[in-house]
């Protein structure tokens, strides 16, 4: 155990300390302004403040951690290493940066809450981010800053025997529509018929009659590829339907269509499966709690599991609508475009409210990897590179990867070649 003494404790503080030295290094963590407590302490012990006690392990604080509400942060960020630091500590101090505040700052998504330039759906941009403009992006510094601070732990308390975590695979597989010509519907049917002829797809038109006949399976179908994936792999898939109303953004099969519903029930026999939240949910609780309440009567069991359409999150009303319906699995924090951190971290965090200074229930569990975003590689060499310096990053802290990725990425469509490939490589890098 380690005992941390600081002249304040604070919610800021708890949080921060938990999810470093809890989630990451495995080591539990108690807090004291007593010095008489601390000194008594014969284990793990450092202080977190502006001056040291005496000679114990020292971390001079920035003032984040025992502020509330937003502010205008300073930060210069230097190289520390392999690796870059924010907010400079002093000589006095074991580590040349205060990693608690630093770490907060990333895991609260502090930036997100100031002003900034969105794309058209309202998105948070990786070029936005700090860890873009200081070529950090793609790293898990939280979880390497956490390991910076346990090779100072072990020299000051070489006696102590710390836990070592493995790192493990979280796939996410999304299914915004599980069909492409398939259980659409009459009128939708004739739509995408007519729209075949208008622009003389008639190859298109030819696969899409092939497949309503029974002829050809559905391109989007790789369902039964899916469950045989999981059959043979340790690891639990996390399957997301989008199960909304029929909108604008969001075009998946009804929910009145029998083959649909089975199709829910057949995955959730063998996988993890939640909701694709709609477009529309995610500013409207009551839409959000339809969705919910509709595939919990689907599968006869408590929905757990979210990720947003477009990944879009609106901060911090997104993850409170999913706190106020006790869903504590979420899977949007990422970036669509871009490998890497957006969070700064490869381990599943609380979300902390910043206006109301709270850790929450909510379990924020980042994506380093959107299928969409190795499009941008045009060669499945160039694809499965990028993909390794990814894993390689999570590998070497130990953490969690979690890709996401679709239904039809499995498909046997051109622009999906070799993903199944991928797939398969990832599953296999936790063997």
């Amino acid at each position: 155990m380690l005992l941390v003494y600081t002249h304040k404790i604070t919610p800021r503080v708890t949080y921060t300390f938990k999810h470093i030295c809890k989630r990451i290094l495995g080591i539990e963590v108690v807090f004291t302004s007593k010095v008489e407590d601390f000194i008594a302490h014969d284990s793990l012990k450092m202080s977190y403040a502006k001056q040291p006690l005496s000679n114990e392990l020292f971390v001079r604080s920035n003032d984040l951690l025992f502020d509330s509400g937003l502010s205008d942060v300073e930060i210069n960020v230097q190289t520390w290493g392999q690796t870059k630091g924010f907010f400079a500590t002093s000589e006095r101090s074991d580590l040349p940066f205060d990693i608690f505040a630093a770490s907060f700052y990333l895991l609260s998504r502090y930036e997100e809450y100031l002003p900034h330039v969105k794309d058209d759906y309202g998105r948070f941009l990786a070029s936005e981010s700090l860890a873009y403009h200081h070529k950090f992006l793609n790293q898990p510094v939280v979880d390497i800053w956490a390991y910076k601070l346990k090779d100072v732990l072990q020299e000051r308390f070489p006696n102590y025997n710390f836990p070592q975590r493995k790192y493990t695979v979280q796939p996410v597989i999304d299914v915004p529509m599980a069909y492409y010509y398939k259980n659409k519907g009459f009128l939708r049917t004739i739509g995408g018929t007519l729209n075949d002829l208008r622009r003389l797809k008639l190859k298109q038109l030819y696969e899409r009659y092939t497949v309503l006949m029974g002829f050809k399976r559905d391109p989007y179908d790789t369902f039964k590829w899916i469950v045989r994936k999981q059959k043979s792999s340790k690891v639990k898939f996390i399957v997301l339907f989008l199960i909304g109303d029929y909108s604008t953004y969001d075009k998946n099969i009804s929910t009145t269509k029998k083959d649909f519903i089975t199709l829910i029930k057949s995955v959730a026999d063998y996988c993890s499966v939640g909701i694709k939240a709609s477009y529309f949910s995610l500013s409207d609780l009551k839409v959000l709690k339809k969705e919910k309440l509709k595939m919990e009567a689907i599968t006869h069991v408590d929905l757990n599991a979210v990720r947003h359409s477009f990944s879009k999150l609106n901060l911090p009303l997104s993850y409170r609508n999913l706190v106020e319906l006790e869903i504590n699995q979420d899977f949007t924090m990422g970036y669509i475009d871009t490998l890497g951190f957006r969070a700064g971290t490869c381990t599943p965090f609380q979300f902390y409210d910043l206006d109301y200074e709270v850790q929450t229930p909510l379990q924020i569990n980042p994506y380093h990897c959107l299928d969409f975003a190795l499009l941008k590689y045009h060669s499945l060499l160039d694809k499965t590179e990028h993909l390794q310096k990814v894993i390689k990053a999570v590998k070497a802290v130990n953490g969690t990867f979690t890709p996401v990725f679709h239904n039809y990425s499995f498909s046997d469509l051109e622009r999906w070649k070799g993903f199944r490939t991928l797939f398969n490589l990832i599953l296999e890098s936790e063997e």
